[in-house]
């Protein structure tokens, strides 16, 4: 798999937090190491960093961490 693929990742309602997210994509283990990713500025929402846990992402938004994207689309 490319460092430059984007994965989609389905979610149910318009919006999801960044911590949920980041568990849904099996970005983390847990949300302990959500925190600490998006504490210690390792997380980057739409190619910015972003420390806030609790940040809404909605259809479209891109999350990258550790050279993992995943995009945000609209479930069926």
């Amino acid at each position: 798999m490319s460092s430059h693929e984007i994965i989609d990742i389905p979610i149910r309602d318009d919006m999801i937090r960044l911590g949920q997210l980041l568990k849904l994509a099996s970005l983390v283990e847990d949300g302990v190491e959500a925190a600490e990713l998006i504490k210690n500025g390792l997380v980057k929402v739409n190619g910015e960093i972003d420390e806030r846990r609790g940040r809404q992402l909605h259809h479209g938004d891109t999350v990258s961490v550790n050279g993992e994207t995943v995009r945000i689309t609209t479930g069926a």
